[in-house]
């Protein structure tokens, strides 16, 4: 089968500058290819990365970008410029993956011959499904995309498929600390240092528990990008937090850069007995990556309310989930947070069967049931 996969116009691949929509497709192109599909894949240019060569089976094309923006807008008309690049280019194919926003509008009337066209929803739909009438496949990562897709556009539901992100199960299992007591225990947190993803009120939760006494030793570890151009929140808005909090908080406060190198990140995670992702961004979440990566690495996870994280979090048996809007969100996270701190028998109980439940996410499964619907979908006739 020959398959192209396109990925966006903020960030490479290879993954040099981290990403999770990166990470994962260029380690499914890796398993296409070794499986013996022709597999093409469009990413943007990077310093040090040539324009064009074949690694592992893959040949990749590079074309000049963009860095990401604040402005929704913005962010559009790079995506629409970027789509228009890359069509122009696309060798014929029998499907073609887009990770972008507004290329599977048109791709199929513009460029038949680049396969059938399959769209990774991954952000929740605002409006795609009504501008989605004419792709051939849509990948939700979680059933509630599918719900919102279909909502938007009742026509769309024989044409979605479920498209978990797949996680290196092994890898980070391989991290996982394990049951050995640890001082102090860490609450950690990795992915976008975004407002969207509830630091702030995680932080207001950490503050809450700093005034008990009745506590095991814990601190809190947050990982990832602040940079705008990098999807985090800005440096000013990270000062904002640190002189609010860093009092507080003191030593208990660990701060740290985004990781790219995966062995390393599985390695962080290993290092965290708890995983918090108290995200609020109730449009934007679809899966929850980091999650699943930390659970893997034997973390109890405790995540916001948000219907995206249902499959992978269930509260008190996965993981504990929290309601995160409202007053006394940063309480009620508090009150989580504590009883997994306080209550090691809890907390590595959760741990082992949120390690287990993930297992389903490895790559070469979700690769395998990738490749299957795409064989699908390349040998369907059009009605």
């Amino acid at each position: 089968m020959r398959i192209t996969i396109i990925t966006g116009f903020f960030l490479p691949v290879p993954p040099v500058m981290g990403g999770s929509t990166e990470k994962i497709w260029h380690r499914l192109s890796l398993e296409f290819a070794a499986r013996g599909h022709d597999v093409f894949f469009a990413s943007r240019a990077w310093p040090g990365l040539p324009p064009q060569e074949t690694v592992g089976g893959v040949t990749h094309r590079r074309f000049p970008g963009a860095d990401h923006s604040r402005w929704l807008a913005v962010n559009l008309w790079h995506d629409l410029r970027w789509g228009c690049t890359v069509a122009r280019v696309l060798p014929p194919a029998d499907v073609v993956i887009c990770n972008t926003v507004t290329l599977p509008v048109w791709l199929r009337h513009f460029r038949p011959q680049a396969g059938k066209v399959v769209a990774v929803i991954a952000r929740m739909p605002k409006g795609h499904g009504r501008a989605y009438g004419g792709v051939d496949r849509l990948w939700a990562l979680s059933a509630a995309v599918a719900g919102q897709l279909c909502s938007e556009n009742p026509r769309l539901a024989g044409r979605i498929a479920p498209f978990p992100y797949p996680i290196d199960w092994g890898l980070h299992a391989q991290a996982a600390g394990g049951a050995a007591p640890r001082t102090p225990l860490t609450i950690g947190f990795a992915g976008r240092v975004h407002p969207e993803k509830g630091v702030e009120l995680l932080l207001s939760a950490a503050a809450r528990l700093a005034a008990r006494n009745d506590l095991p030793p814990w601190r809190v570890r947050i990982i990832g990008p602040v940079d705008v151009r990098a999807g985090g929140g800005g440096e000013k808005w990270r000062r904002q937090l640190l002189g609010k909090f860093g009092g507080v908080l003191g030593s208990r406060l660990d701060w740290r850069g985004p990781e790219f190198d995966p062995g390393r990140l599985a390695r962080l995670y290993g290092e965290m007995d708890v995983f918090c992702y108290p995200s609020l961004a109730a449009r934007g979440e679809t899966f929850g990556l980091a999650v699943a990566e930390a659970m893997a690495a034997g973390c109890a996870p405790v995540v916001s309310g948000l219907a995206c994280f249902s499959e992978l979090v269930r509260d008190g048996d996965t993981g504990l989930v929290f309601a995160q809007s409202g007053s006394g969100a940063e309480v009620r996270l508090a009150d989580a947070l504590s009883k997994l701190l306080a209550d090691g028998a809890l907390r590595r109980s959760l741990a082992t069967r949120a390690q287990v439940h993930v297992r389903r996410y490895d790559f070469p499964s979700v690769a395998e049931e990738a490749l299957a619907d795409l064989e699908s979908l390349r040998t369907k006739v059009a009605p």
